[in-house]
């Protein structure tokens, strides 16, 4: 991503506090002219702002983004030491090498002593390393004064506890990015011969598990393990369990955590996403529940929190195809999370964008769904790299396909086409979307469609049980939308068959 776009997507992301710490005490300079340009200008490409940058007459564009980039990081960079340990435990650290630099050896090794002390509390084994090691490098330089050799070994030996720590934290974490990548490339568990093929990190896990202290860290670690491999034999009640133990895990331990709730959120979000792929609706509200009693201190989270609290209450009703309970959930959050959606994340923006689009699609309101779309789709170049871009494309085809701009399904289709070419691993799902739109008329007479359905039918049904399909399908099911376009029914009437079928 270029730089310039980069910097568009982190001035669009920043929280009110933060846009108010950038701007405090700052005068009139280049920097500050663009950073308002940014701020003020919507859906506008980089390319766009450069042109009115110029016209207020800026300097160097380049460079004025370069400064700009770095003068906004290094400001969140000091909001954030007040907000999460992490930050404050390393700044510190960078802090004694100044001290020690300026001859202040003893202030240097007291400032270390009392990071070591917060990184053991927070349970931080890389602030702890560090921290540790720094110390003993000062100690060297200072010929290792008034120690003893036992103290000496003693630090050693902390040191090499600290480098087990981190070690095991690292086996566990790899073994459960292993398993993730097996289950979604290779897809869920469905013979023993399948489950044989993962007792290797099991057996692995167990052993990391049962040989090690029982931290806050390696607990998290077993749990997601543990909760994904039942989801990916299908033990979708163990995995549940496990979901609601990781739950209390966080909850039982706020300090590992409160300075970052984010982890925690994201914690969340991703059992909800799980019990969405397992159509465990009824399961969600608790988790949903959870999610809304965090309390945080800034307001982007704030906003993330509670957008996520919407999304993950409008996922059951469109997975189900109710499309007017949908509708409904909508105005609930009309004045609050829809009212501020410019003020979110521009990932969560565009999946909100994506899924108020669906509820319009659902009506057969495509001009309202077009319209809905249409910020998300001229911001094309700086969120092409988000997860739901690809299907916000698909979903655009659509709603075109619908209201009879062929020449744009077109123009589209040879565009997605390009797109989807540069990916190593394209959805079949997306070439079905773009060959059905781009050859397939709307078919009026009865014995037309039916010779059409028996040649998708069995496509359609093999890209559904199709785990790396789902991948898309979870956010849209495309294949719903082809069924409901051949058979001419409304397409909440099939979601709502698949749903109770």
């Amino acid at each position: 991503m270029l730089q310039a776009d980069a910097l568009i997507l982190l001035i669009h992301s920043l929280s009110a506090s933060e846009k108010k710490k950038f701007r405090t005490g700052r005068k009139k300079a280049d920097y500050t002219l663009l950073y308002d340009i940014i701020e003020a200008s919507g859906t506008a490409s980089s390319d766009e702002i450069k042109t009115e940058f110029k016209k207020k007459k800026g300097g160097s564009f380049s460079a004025t983004v370069t400064y700009l980039y770095k003068t906004l990081l290094d400001s969140l960079l000091a909001l954030r030491e007040n907000q999460d340990s992490h930050y404050a435990l390393f700044n510190q650290i960078l802090k004694s090498r100044i001290l020690f630099e300026k001859s202040l050896f003893e202030e240097a090794i007291s400032l270390l002593e009392q990071v070591k002390k917060k990184a053991r509390h927070h349970e931080n084994p890389i602030a702890l390393l560090f921290a540790s090691r720094l110390e003993l490098e000062y100690l060297l330089f200072l010929n290792l004064p008034d120690l003893s050799e036992r103290d000496l070994l003693n630090k050693h030996f902390q040191i090499n506890e600290t480098l087990k720590d981190i070690r095991k934290i690292n086996e566990h974490s790899s073994l459960y990015e292993l398993l993730r990548h097996r289950i979604i490339y290779k897809g869920n568990i469905r013979s023993q011969k399948q489950k044989d093929m993962l007792n290797d990190l099991v057996i692995s896990e167990m052993s990391i598990n049962s040989s090690h202290k029982d931290s806050f860290e390696i607990r998290k670690n077993h749990l997601l393990f543990q909760s994904n491999y039942l989801i990916g034999t299908g033990d979708y009640k163990s995995a549940l369990h496990s979901f609601r133990e990781l739950n209390r895990l966080f909850e039982s331990h706020p300090l590992f955590w409160s300075s970052q709730p984010f982890y925690y959120v994201s914690v969340l979000e991703g059992i909800l996403d799980n019990l969405r792929s397992m159509k465990s609706y009824n399961e969600m509200p608790y988790f949903i529940g959870q999610l809304r009693n965090i309390r945080v201190n800034t307001e982007g989270l704030q906003n993330q929190i509670n957008a996520l609290t919407f999304l993950y209450e409008l996922f059951p009703l469109l997975d189900r195809g109710d499309f007017e309970a949908s509708k409904a959930l909508t105005e609930k959050y009309k004045d609050t999370v829809l009212a501020r959606k410019e003020n979110l994340s521009l990932v969560m923006r565009a999946e909100i964008s994506l899924y108020l689009s669906l509820i319009h699609i659902g009506f057969r309101n495509f001009k309202l769904a077009q319209k809905t779309l249409l910020s998300e789709i001229v911001r094309g170049n700086n969120i092409y790299i988000l997860p739901s871009y690809r299907t916000i494309r698909l979903v655009n085809l659509i709603i075109h396909y619908e209201l009879d701009n062929t020449d744009i399904v077109h123009f589209e289709s040879r565009s997605i086409k390009r797109e989807i070419s540069k990916v190593e691993k394209a959805y079949r799902v997306e070439h079905l979307m773009l060959s059905f739109l781009g050859k397939e008329k709307k078919i009026r007479l009865p014995r037309e469609r039916e010779k059409l359905w028996k040649k998708y039918q069995p496509v359609l049904e093999e890209l559904r049980s199709d785990v790396f399909e789902n991948q898309l399908l979870k956010s849209f099911d495309f294949t719903a939308w082809v069924e409901a376009s051949i058979k001419r029914v409304a397409l909440g009437e099939v979601l709502r068959g698949r749903a109770t079928g």
